[in-house]
């Protein structure tokens, strides 16, 4: 973790917070690396943060049996690991509307007609971090900062921040730091 800032003292208490931040979110065994810039004289924060892989995702056919009831007109649901059930029917009332999605038992969601969602992705650990990390930066961004930058790509989140007009030397200081965080560490 690094904080490049005009400002040492400044530097420390923006370690500090983000830290606890981090802590408060248990975000340290997620993250890789993270860079941050803050300057007070440039009314400039910026910060990339580099995610540890996930797992893959998982699909509807990986927690449940998915068949289709000709008789009925009816795709079943049998759900096989109820860890899932709430994303399950997240994504199942988001696609076919609360309405359409029928749970006669616990374990048992109905659907009309013939529903192709056996590949239907119901849990993403990389969105999910990702969304945990992006809570957390917008925790950090420092209060007014209201024009912002998103730059992350891949692994990496990357905000530039400010109360003014964003300047293309911040834009490039941020694509460096994003450079960096991708760059494998060689030790010597």
């Amino acid at each position: 973790m690094y904080i490049e800032s005009n400002d040492p003292e400044g530097a420390k208490v923006y370690d500090m917070i983000i830290r606890q931040i981090f802590q408060d979110l248990v975000l340290p065994p997620s993250i890789d690396d993270m860079k941050a810039y803050v300057n007070p004289n440039e009314v400039c924060f910026i910060i990339a943060i580099k995610m540890r892989k996930t797992s893959q995702h998982i699909t509807l056919k990986e927690v449940a049996n998915v068949d289709y009831n000709a008789e009925d007109d009816t795709t079943v649901v049998i759900i096989d690991n109820e860890n899932y059930l709430p994303n399950i029917l997240k994504r199942l009332w988001e696609i076919n509307g609360r309405e359409n999605v029928h749970q006669p038992s616990r374990y048992v969601i109905h659907l009309p007609g013939e529903k192709n969602v056996s590949d239907l992705v119901v849990d993403d650990p990389h969105e999910n971090l990702k969304r945990r990390i992006y809570d957390a930066v917008f925790r950090i961004v420092p209060e007014g900062f209201k024009i912002m930058k998103d730059m992350s790509e891949g692994d990496i989140v990357c905000i530039v921040a400010t109360d003014e007009l964003i300047k293309d030397e911040w834009v490039e200081k941020a694509k460096g730091y994003m450079v960096e965080l991708n760059t494998p560490k060689t030790w010597d």
